[in-house]
């Protein structure tokens, strides 16, 4: 679905360059929940302007849904980008004056859809979320976590193949988080994949699977992580074996 292959992004300016990813490699796969992590300044934030065709990149090769997007034009990667990707947002980014109906109906107007789909769309998105009964009232009515599942059923309302969230979770208490949280797991297991970055190792392990993030390389990921910890009890099992060897031939002497 998502492949990148030794994907490099530099910055540059006059005297500096800087690495924001160095042979960067990921493969995605339909349905997948994937959560990023890494410290400040990994490349999580590049990355994801990337995989969302924002930014473009310095080297490398980025496919779609088996189509190469590295070279698009800025209006074919927003073509691309609208029907296929939906963004999550740390801070919502709702439009204060508009109520839920009329926020979640933006980018479907905007995308050219005709009033009856979009309705249908909207209510469908609304009712997800838990929030069709308020889709008359206006964010500010509103608390943090349901303005999230605002943003979500904005998000879901374009029918994505995927959804990229930045730290979905970051402006919410722990409750909030925990109950946007599950909502998105729940988004996953009816279908639609899902990237998202967060520096919470507990919402990291709610996903099938993790990639950490580090000096612009994926330094490791879910399967690597527990064939790692599975090697490492082998080897500390054969270190106990060893140590316990001269003990009991000593006891026997």
């Amino acid at each position: 679905m998502l492949s990148m292959q030794n994907i490099s992004m530099v910055y540059r300016t006059d005297l500096v360059e800087t690495h924001a990813l160095r042979e960067f490699s990921l493969e995605v796969d339909e349905g997948d929940f994937i959560s990023v992590t890494g410290p400040s300044g990994s490349g999580k934030t590049t990355f994801l302007n990337i995989a969302g065709l924002l930014e473009r990149f310095t080297g490398g090769r980025y496919e779609l849904d088996g189509r190469d997007v590295s070279a698009l034009s800025d209006a074919e990667s927003s073509a691309v980008r609208n029907q296929k990707i939906g963004f999550i947002f740390q801070s919502f980014n709702l439009i204060p004056d508009l109520n839920l109906f009329d926020n979640v109906d933006v980018p479907l107007r905007y995308r050219g859809f005709k009033a009856a789909e979009r309705k249908r769309r909207i209510e469908n998105v609304l009712e997800m979320v838990g929030l069709a009964s308020r889709m008359k009232h206006l964010p500010s009515q509103l608390s943090g976590g349901q303005q999230q599942r605002v943003a979500i059923a904005r998000a879901l309302a374009g029918e994505p193949r995927f959804l990229l969230a930045d730290e979905p979770t970051g402006n919410l208490d722990s409750h909030m988080a925990m109950s946007v949280m599950e909502l998105i797991a729940e988004i996953n297991r009816n279908g639609t994949t899902i990237i998202m970055v967060t520096h919470d190792p507990s919402l990291a392990e709610m996903a099938n699977r993790n990639v950490h993030i580090l000096d612009g390389r994926v330094s490791d990921n879910g399967a690597d992580t527990q064939m790692a910890k599975q090697m490492a009890k082998h080897v500390a099992k054969q270190w106990v074996d060893q140590m316990a060897a001269p003990t009991a031939t000593a006891a026997t002497g």
